[in-house]
């Protein structure tokens, strides 16, 4: 689906948006996913806290499991791990390593591309930065293209417990509870040595999770 309650295009009649699974007026992606990509989705109707989460200076993570083609070799990690070129400007160090085992997840609907001579490796990434399908350009940067991409948690923080997609089937959505509000509302400001940041207020105004 698209990750947006309205569809504009010409192939809006065929095409399925958040307005389908949530019947909640008012409300709005905190980041986006695009079509190709499934997992975890933050709800708001609280901008201030929408500008916290989506601001790079906030600097809040992501994890995502990735399945590349082939298998990443530990130049290829460490070139994720360092930042890599994208359109002429340098990524965020992120966090790399291959998941061993595999994860357990179904099947895509549709499936995802498959060559019979070539195995598939699944990486687990932690990005601070949410760039225009960047974790599909970063992978394709250093030689191993994504053919299925999920988002299975985010922040507030490293130090904090992550919003993961437990007890969340596809399609289906939560509202957070106060502590886990209050876990981004009350994370810790960038450093203003390195950033300028301007005071956002804080809200409790209800948020909610759902699962593309």
């Amino acid at each position: 689906m698209l990750c947006q309650f309205t569809d504009d295009s010409p192939q809006a009649a065929h095409r399925q948006t958040l307005k389908d699974f949530i019947p909640i007026p008012d409300i709005y992606s905190v980041g986006r996913l695009d079509r190709d990509s499934e997992g975890l989705l933050l709800l708001t109707n609280d901008n201030p806290l929408k500008h916290r989460l989506c601001d790079p200076k906030f600097a809040h993570p992501r994890t995502y499991w990735v399945q590349v083609e082939n298998i990443p070799d530990e130049t290829a990690l460490m070139a994720l791990r360092q930042g890599v070129d994208i359109k002429g400007q340098i990524t965020r160090p992120a966090i790399a390593q291959r998941l061993t085992p595999s994860p357990d997840i179904a099947p895509r609907n549709p499936p995802i591309r498959e060559r019979k001579n070539i195995p598939t490796t699944w990486l687990e990434l932690v990005l601070t930065e949410g760039r225009n399908r960047q974790v599909r350009r970063m992978t394709a940067a250093v030689g191993y293209p994504t053919l299925r991409l999920i988002r299975v948690a985010i922040g507030p923080s490293a130090q904090t417990p992550k919003l993961t997609l437990d007890g969340l089937e596809p399609g289906q959505w939560r509202y957070l509870s106060t502590a886990e509000i209050e876990q981004f509302t009350m994370t810790k400001r960038p450093s203003p040595s390195r950033y300028f940041s301007r005071p956002q207020a804080r809200s409790s105004k209800s948020q909610r999770r759902k699962r593309k």
